[in-house]
């Protein structure tokens, strides 16, 4: 599974929406859209209008995958971490804290809409 709480997710960087992976296209509820997608290796973090999706791909072949989905609305707070405040923003970080305790940290190296992002989940928390 990706580790969300010791050092987070990683050097995070853009992937185009035509390699997001299948499984998690099948997956999209109605209304559903995709906002951004980012890789790191072979695994992927899908940001979505509602959610944001994981997918671990696993072993040598990459047939196995852990797919999780963490929605919005359970969110209690959230914070972001930039090297400065403009639209896009190189070396960002988005931190998520869960009603439960849980957290979960995304690190993204690329220039992203990190204050979009930040809108969007405020919008459920």
């Amino acid at each position: 599974m990706l580790d969300f709480t010791k050092k987070g997710v990683i050097n995070l960087h853009a992937l185009p929406l035509k390699m997001v992976n299948k499984n998690v296209m099948n997956l999209l509820y109605s209304g559903e859209n995709i906002v951004a997608s980012f890789a790191v290796v072979r695994d992927q973090v899908i940001f979505t209008n509602k959610r944001i999706i994981t997918v671990e791909v696993n072993g040598f072949t990459g047939v196995q995958q852990d797919i999780f989905s963490l929605p919005y609305r359970k969110v209690q707070y959230y914070g972001i971490k930039t090297a400065g405040f403009a639209e896009v923003i190189p070396d960002s970080s988005l931190f998520l804290f869960f009603a439960d305790g849980k957290t979960a940290e995304f690190h993204f190296q690329e220039k992203v809409n990190i204050i979009e992002i930040g809108k969007m989940i405020g919008m459920y928390c």
